[in-house]
C-alpha cells in the first residue's frame, strides 16, 4: 500500500509541514510506503498527483485550499487509476471539504485518515479541465480576484461577500445565453453559478437540496434587478430558498453550455480560470474520498 502526501507549505498559517508529520503518523500503521511532496508554484499539486495514479498510488491527501485540492483533482480526473483522495483543509473557505463534512480543523480532518471510509462524488469538467465544486461567471465571480491574501487571512469567506457586494450595487450585468438538458436562457444577468454541492463561498445554503452524487449541476441565474430588490434577495440565500426567488432562474442539470458576445472569464473553485465559452458536465461518482462516519466502501488491502 503506497501513499501521497501533496502539501503546499504557505497554507495553513505555514503549519502544513508539521500536519504532513501527523498525516505520517496516522497512515503507518496502514501503508507501507508514504511519499511528502512539497508544492512550489501553480501546478505542482496536479503534476504530482497524476504522478501518484501513474504510480497506482493507493491514496493522495492534498493539504492545503481550494486552489491546491482543485489541482489535485485536476491531476487524478479520467486516469485510469485514480487513488482514494484524503483533503485536510487548509484554505480561507474550504467548500468542498464543507460539503463533505470534513471538519475544518486540521487535526480533527487528519483523523478521519484513520477510518479509511470513502464516499464516492462527483466531480465536474469545464472545456478540458475539472473542478469540485463551484464555477461562476459575472462581475460578481470576477471581483473575487481582487481580494488581497491579507483580506482573505483577516475576514475569510466574508472577504469574498464584500467584493460581491460592491459589484452587485454597482449595477454590472452580463447578456449571456445558457444551455442546458431542460432548454436554453438568454438574457442580462448580474451572476450565473453553477455548483455541485451545497456549500458555495462559505455559504452552506445556496443549494441545500444538492448532494456530492446527485449527478447534477444546481445552476442559479440571477438577473439583473434594483438595488432594492437585491436586498430582499440576501434573506433567501441565507435560508436556502434562492431557486424560490422570481429574480432566480433555477437549473439542474447535467451539462452546461455558456456562451456570450464578450469575453467574461469563468471563476473555477474559487480561481480565476478561462474565457467564455464554456461547455460543463458533470462525471458522475468519479473520485472516492475519505470522509467521516460513513460505511459505503472500504479501501481494498489487495
Amino acid at each position: 500500500m503506497k501513499a501521497m502526501i501533496i502539501l503546499n507549505p504557505s497554507s495553513g498559517k505555514e503549519k502544513a509541514t508539521e500536519y504532513a508529520e501527523k498525516i505520517e503518523e496516522t497512515l503507518r500503521e496502514k501503508y507501507d510506503d508514504i511519499d511528502i511532496r512539497r508544492t512550489e508554484k501553480e501546478g505542482d499539486a496536479a503534476a504530482f498527483a497524476t504522478e501518484a495514479c501513474i504510480a497506482l498510488y493507493d491514496a493522495v491527501i492534498a493539504m492545503g485550499g481550494d486552489g491546491t485540492i482543485n489541482e489535485a483533482i485536476n491531476g487524478v480526473a479520467e486516469q485510469a487509476h485514480r487513488p482514494a483522495l484524503g483533503i485536510i483543509p487548509l484554505g480561507t473557505v474550504n467548500d468542498f471539504a464543507r460539503a463533505l463534512n470534513i471538519p475544518l480543523d486540521p487535526h480533527e480532518a487528519i483523523s478521519i485518515l484513520d477510518e479509511q471510509n470513502l464516499q464516492s462524488v462527483d466531480i465536474g469538467k469545464i472545456n478540458k479541465h475539472y473542478f469540485a465544486n463551484v464555477i461562476a461567471v459575472g462581475a460578481i465571480a470576477e471581483a473575487s480576484y481582487s481580494v488581497s491574501p491579507e483580506l482573505k487571512t483577516r475576514l475569510g469567506s466574508l472577504a469574498y461577500f464584500m467584493e460581491g457586494a460592491k459589484s452587485f450595487l454597482s449595477g454590472e450585468a452580463i447578456d449571456i445565453c445558457v444551455e442546458h438538458e431542460n432548454g436554453r436562457w438568454e438574457g442580462h444577468t448580474f451572476l450565473v453559478i453553477a455548483a455541485l454541492t451545497n456549500s458555495v463561498g462559505g455559504f452552506e445554503a445556496l443549494a441545500p437540496e444538492a448532494s456530492v452524487n446527485d449527478g447534477k449541476l444546481h445552476a442559479f441565474i440571477i438577473k439583473k434587478m434594483s438595488v432594492p430588490k437585491i436586498a430582499a434577495l440576501i434573506p433567501s440565500l441565507l435560508k436556502g430558498e434562492l431557486k424560490e426567488s422570481e429574480e432566480v432562474e433555477y437549473i439542474r442539470t447535467s451539462f452546461l453550455k455558456v456562451t456570450s458576445e464578450k469575453q467574461h472569464v469563468v471563476n473555477i473553485d474559487g480561481e480565476e480560470g478561462e474565457p467564455l465559452p464554456f461547455n460543463a458536465r458533470v462525471l458522475p461518482g468519479h473520485l472516492d474520498v475519505f470522509v467521516p462516519f460513513k460505511n459505503e466502501k472500504k479501501l481494498s488491502r489487495n
